[in-house]
């Protein structure tokens, strides 16, 4: 028989809040990997050279295919062992669980962000390029002071649900022991073996709904700004322009 006591929900909640800097660690961590390495594979499939297009396809088309689960089961059984293996170090006493949680979930956001990369820079128009090469714009200063800014301002709705994605893919840690808020709710379960299943689960729930919440509307906020910065930079770019062809 269902049955909601909302002032256990409150107790419980109380008992997760605290591991929720274990899942903002996580996501923090994977987006920094993400974002370094997934432009770096960006810049590969949008270069000329073919060995490094190949490779970045090829990493891009096994990363998207492996289930998340499966790939933190890998990196927390199989780094451990590897490592004794090649160079005879035990990490599995030294390294807490959450990096390699991390570490997965940044090897799948590196094919994931140098997709969203790729395809927000794609769609700015190449002709914006040369006209500011024409302008008097060094090829550097075109695709920094024009190019990425633009990339990047068509990149943010999908950097939100690449961030949203991450919340919800690290949650699997607690399969390898993670003790996030997700593994407290399992450990708070076990504790009362289930008799307080609906006020454990829907208080998860609630954090991660109001988690998502909060990402959604700072990337909305980013968007905003850079739309304001945009016309600011443009405004600028293009008064310099008249002044050096006035010159």
């Amino acid at each position: 028989m269902f049955r909601y006591r909302p002032e256990f929900a409150l107790k419980y909640l109380l008992q997760m809040l605290p591991f929720l800097k274990v899942t903002i660690l996580y996501m923090a961590g994977s987006l920094a990997i993400s974002l370094v390495f997934g432009s770096l594979l960006a810049a590969a499939k949008l270069g000329k050279n073919k060995p490094l297009k190949i490779f970045a396809s090829g990493y891009t088309a096994v990363m998207r295919s492996i289930p998340p689960i499966v790939l933190i089961f890998l990196i927390y059984h199989g780094v451990p062992l590897l490592l004794l293996k090649l160079f005879g170090i035990n990490i599995s006493r030294l390294v807490d669980t959450v990096y390699f949680v991390i570490l997965a979930l940044g090897l799948m956001g590196i094919a994931q962000l140098s997709e969203i990369i790729k395809s927000a820079y794609r769609s700015v128009r190449e002709g914006q390029y040369e006209a500011a090469v024409c302008s008097g714009l060094s090829p550097v200063q075109a695709i920094s002071r024009i190019m990425l800014p633009q990339a990047l301002r068509i990149s943010i709705p999908n950097l939100g649900n690449f961030m949203i994605t991450l919340l919800k893919e690290g949650s699997l840690g607690y399969t390898i022991g993670l003790i996030d808020i997700m593994g407290r709710a399992n450990i708070l379960n076990s504790i009362t073996y289930g008799n307080n299943l609906y006020e454990i689960f829907f208080t998860l729930a609630v954090i991660y709904w109001i988690l998502s919440i909060i990402i959604e509307r700072g990337f909305l906020f980013m968007e905003d700004r850079l739309s304001i910065d945009r016309k600011i930079r443009l405004a600028a770019l293009a008064a310099e322009s008249g002044v050096r062809h006035g010159t």
